[in-house]
């Protein structure tokens, strides 16, 4: 009898604010994001593309989508994992990132691999 497939992805994500690129008095507050995305499932899958939902401290959203991450389309055995690094600007000290991956496996199935909301804050902003 065949194995039953999983196809799973684990995301982990990791903030930091970079004050040396903000300006709180312009409105500009810089953070940066470093993720990594582990396929804990049993089959190969490709990442296709990315869908973000990033929201500031006034409720101003952006969605953001695209292919791939960082120009890469990683394929992932089971076991693998893909790191990178990105950003982005808000116009308050404290917002939230969510969002999911799209991926295709190597068998052809599509299925998403969601991302756990997120706070993106200055430091000494929250308590």
């Amino acid at each position: 009898m065949a194995e039953a497939k999983n196809y799973e992805i684990t995301v982990s994500v990791q903030t930091n604010y970079l004050a040396d690129q903000s300006d709180a008095r312009a409105g500009r507050f810089v953070f940066a994001y470093s993720i990594t995305i582990q396929n804990t499932g049993t089959v190969a899958a490709q990442l296709i593309s990315r869908h973000w939902i990033i929201s500031d401290g006034q409720g101003e959203i952006q969605e953001v989508r695209g292919l791939g991450v960082v120009g890469h389309q990683p394929l992932l055995s089971p076991g693998q994992s893909f790191e990178y690094s990105s950003g982005c600007v808000l116009a308050t000290p404290v917002g939230t990132m969510k969002g999911s991956y799209q991926l295709t496996a190597e068998d052809g199935t599509q299925f998403e691999a969601p991302v756990a909301e997120f706070m993106l804050s200055m430091p000494r902003t929250l308590h």
